[in-house]
């Protein structure tokens, strides 16, 4: 049953129609993310590396109180413009902004959630969010986690952002059963740089083996997500001593302000590239790239699985 709040893009729709693969993108990246205008140029890029790559872009965000599974250009650039004064909505918000016919720009959760809405099964962004520094006194946790533990969309991303406890989020996302997939690698990729301290649950090799992981957990009717751990590309890396210490920094400056909640994960994200002379917007930009096109491929392989004659 078509959702009475949720509206398909006709290249989206029509890719659902007829089996073709479709990558869901979220929108707090465009306007919680990055500066006007390399927000809307980012988004304009990550979609035609969907698109390069064999997969129709789903860019998801709600406008005008319409759930939007695709926008158009105008759209993009609406959200771009506009950056923080664009409602960052997660589970919580969907039915309020809704509501009252607003606009707001979608986090990982919500993201999820649309993407599932629309028969979507695979997502690009940048990292996820996860449990925060401190959260044993804060209890600060990202409700993207929570998500993943119930709603069946795999994520492509560049591990979890760098400004969290990163062993406290996979034990998480370990207690709620949602695999943590490296791809070509064992190692949690700690967003600006390839690796971490932290081993993944599974690693596999090619789009082809995610997809079937994939195939084979929702065929079973298990449920939730999965996370597909795809690190930056070596050139872009950053030098960990670099992030740490700007990683820091953020983190004090943050408390002595008293910046918390859903704000200080974009307050953290701006600071950090301030404190590293803009290296951390550039290297941002390229691994969202990066895992637009590896999403792109799982997504044309799971298609595949899901419609073998057609393939």
């Amino acid at each position: 049953m078509t959702n009475p709040y949720l509206d398909l893009h006709p290249d989206v729709a029509e890719a659902l129609t007829l089996g073709r693969p479709v990558v869901a993108l979220e929108s707090t990246i465009i306007s919680h993310g990055m500066p006007y205008p390399q927000n809307v140029e980012t988004a304009l890029r990550v979609e035609e590396e969907v698109r390069l790559n064999g997969a129709v872009p789903a860019t998801i965000a709600i406008i005008r109180g319409r759930l939007k599974a695709g926008l158009t250009r105008d759209e993009i650039e609406q959200l771009g413009q506009a950056g923080g004064d664009v409602v960052k909505v997660s589970r919580r918000d969907i039915p309020f902004i809704a509501a009252a016919g607003a606009t707001g720009a979608t986090t990982v959760a919500s993201t999820m959630i649309i993407a599932a809405m629309a028969g979507i099964r695979v997502f690009a962004t940048g990292g996820i969010g996860g449990v925060h520094r401190g959260a044993q006194q804060s209890f600060d946790v990202s409700a993207d986690l929570q998500e993943l533990a119930q709603t069946p969309v795999a994520v492509v991303c560049a591990g979890a952002k760098s400004i969290l406890d990163l062993r406290l989020t996979l034990e998480y996302l370990e207690t709620h059963g949602v695999p943590v997939v490296g791809y070509q690698t064992p190692w949690l990729p700690e967003f600006f740089t390839r690796d971490s301290e932290h081993r993944v649950d599974y690693r596999l090799d090619s789009a082809e083996a995610i997809a079937r992981a994939m195939h084979a957990k929702w065929a079973m009717n298990l449920p939730g997500g999965m996370v597909i751990a795809n690190p930056i590309p070596e050139a872009f890396a950053m030098p960990r001593a670099a992030i740490d210490a700007a990683v820091e920094t953020a983190l004090r400056d943050a408390e002595r302000q008293g910046i918390g909640g859903k704000e200080s994960t974009p307050f953290l994200l701006a600071r950090v590239n301030e404190l590293t002379g803009g290296d951390s917007l550039a290297a941002n930009i390229q691994l969202v790239l990066n895992n637009a096109r590896l999403a792109a491929s799982v997504a044309t392989h799971y298609q595949a699985l899901q419609n073998p004659a057609a393939h």
